[in-house]
């Protein structure tokens, strides 16, 4: 199944403005938690809006730029390791979200998020299971979040190359676990989420 304006129309239809917004980086055991909210113009349609986990780096890059280049609007949020490990990875990922929607600068009227619904949300927030799967302006989000995190963790891998966060992205890979025994945990480890 490919992500179609469906949820989008029936809101455009009413003159309401929908902002799109999901996350990456829930089960890594390194690394931020990241989310972004994207307002997708309502007549020109961007090419491949997918899943970002569908799509490959080059892929992605390239719908990454195309999608900040037409969108109306678009934020990143981010939730620290520090506050993942405080508040647990559920509320980190919801905080992560309004902090996009923060940086969202344009009116909206209506959130569509993929999976759960965003508590105390600042307007109306319809979550939709599998949400980049089938709405473009959640897919969408999903690349902008994904794009930035795995250029984030890349910029990580400059600081402390002994894991090599630049192939696994933080993700809990044989190769990540082996140099966690190895060199044991950095700052940018979860710790609760580690359990060699």
């Amino acid at each position: 199944m490919k992500p179609n304006y469906h949820f989008e129309e029936e809101y455009w239809q009413q003159g309401k403005v929908v902002v799109g917004v999901d996350e990456v980086g829930v089960g890594p055991l390194a690394g931020p938690v990241v989310a972004a909210a994207v307002i997708l113009p309502t007549r020109h349609r961007i090419g491949t809006l997918q899943d970002s986990k569908k799509l490959s780096e080059a892929a992605r890059e390239k719908i990454d730029a195309k999608i900040r280049e037409l969108a109306v609007n678009f934020g990143i949020g981010m939730a620290t390791v520090a506050e993942i490990e405080g508040i647990g990875i559920r509320q980190a990922t919801f905080l992560a979200m309004k902090r996009a929607l923060e940086q969202i600068t344009a009116p909206y009227d209506v959130i569509l998020v993929d999976g759960y619904e965003i508590p105390h949300a600042p307007k109306t927030c319809v979550a939709i299971i599998k949400g980049d799967s089938k709405s473009r302006s959640i897919a969408a989000a999903s690349i902008i979040a994904k794009v930035f995190r795995d250029r984030y963790m890349t910029e990580l891998h400059k600081e402390i190359p002994e894991y090599n966060f630049k192939r696994h992205k933080g993700y809990g890979t044989k190769e990540h676990q082996e140099a966690i025994k190895k060199w044991g945990k950095s700052m940018h480890h979860r710790t609760s989420f580690i359990h060699l």
